[in-house]
């Protein structure tokens, strides 16, 4: 993945050099830390599956299932260990249990770093403009779950009409999903044979009934800020605590994950405060909760994002749910 994306008049050469210095054993202890905190909860669940304490066992899974999404991110950016076999193995082992393909994660957010906020060419802008119940779909997780799961199928069936995957790329993505589809078919036979429902219990299950908590991160970063070619303005941070830090692999710093995109994640805390907190300034930022109570009321009234303008910032916490402008609709905007 190129990473030339940084803006290189905020930082000298020197400290990022210094910040951009991978380290297996610190990508050892970041990836164990959360792995082993996965086989914990499992073990929990699985081992108190019928009893009350498997609810807020299920719980605490099914969200640290669904944020091993921030490990396979930072492992397609190739940032964890300094080994980069080891950035692969990991990122697609991540992307398996994620029914989310190593491959075309990395290339879709490729599109998304070179191409941010640009309607036509940001791999994860492919999509229609949120209505208040297309956007409950997705953060709530069942058109999430079902684009992924269609996805597979397609491209395992070589229909690939993204316009952001080159050519070159498809028939290797073919062959990803062809690999995912026959190892979930593989467990799938497993499990009828032993007559075992653990697949279901200790993966597919919390991890779909748990994913709203995963799109609090999802949904902040980008959304209701200005499509313009400028990471300071068109990427958002998040207010919050060590807890979600450590859950989000530090991507709440994601202006300056975005400023510069090969900082592994355990350097991102310095990377911020020499980006912004050391020169007295801040990238757009909001809490969780505030992100979504603003995009609830943005959307209310039956209003759109569509009935908002590209160049202006219309969630934030000072945009109050900042009026659409009525004049400009999807057309003057696409």
């Amino acid at each position: 993945m190129d990473e030339a994306f940084g803006r290189r008049d905020l930082i000298s050469a020197a400290r990022l050099k210094a910040l951009s210095v991978k380290s297996d054993w610190r990508g050892f202890l970041r990836l164990g830390s959360y792995v082993g905190a996965v086989a914990l909860s499992g073990t929990t669940l699985a081992a108190s599956w019928g009893t009350l304490w498997a609810l807020p066992a299920f719980a605490v899974h099914g969200t640290l299932l669904n944020f091993l999404y921030a490990g396979q991110h930072e492992l397609s950016h190739w940032t964890v260990f300094r080994t980069k076999g080891l950035n692969e193995f990991f990122g697609r082992l991540f992307g398996f249990v994620l029914l989310y393909p190593r491959d075309f994660d990395q290339v879709q957010h490729f599109a998304h770093h070179r191409f941010t906020q640009d309607w036509v060419r940001d791999g994860e802008l492919a999509r229609p403009r949120y209505t208040l119940g297309s956007y409950l779909l997705w953060m709530l997780g069942p058109s999430y779950w079902y684009t992924r799961a269609r996805r597979l199928v397609r491209f395992s069936l070589g229909r690939i009409d993204e316009p952001y995957l080159p050519a070159s790329r498809r028939p290797g993505l073919i062959r990803e999903a062809r690999w995912h589809l026959t190892g979930y078919a593989l467990i799938a036979a497993l499990s009828a044979a032993a007559m075992s429902p653990l697949a279901l219990e200790v993966w597919l299950l919390p991890m779909l009934a748990m994913k709203p908590v995963h799109q609090l991160q999802n949904t902040i970063e980008h959304l209701g800020l200005p499509h313009v070619d400028a990471i300071t303005q068109n990427t958002r941070s998040t207010r919050t605590n060590a807890l979600m830090r450590w859950l989000g692999w530090n991507m709440q710093f994601h202006t300056a994950h975005h400023a510069f995109p090969g900082v592994p994640c355990y350097h991102l805390p310095a990377l911020h405060h020499e980006l912004f907190s050391a020169r007295d300034s801040a990238p757009p930022t909001m809490s969780y909760l505030a992100f979504q109570w603003a995009v609830l009321r943005a959307f209310s009234a039956g209003r759109t994002e569509a009935d908002y303008p590209d160049g202006a910032t219309w969630i934030g916490d000072d945009a109050g749910g900042a009026s659409p402008a009525a004049s400009v609709g999807p057309s003057a905007q696409a």
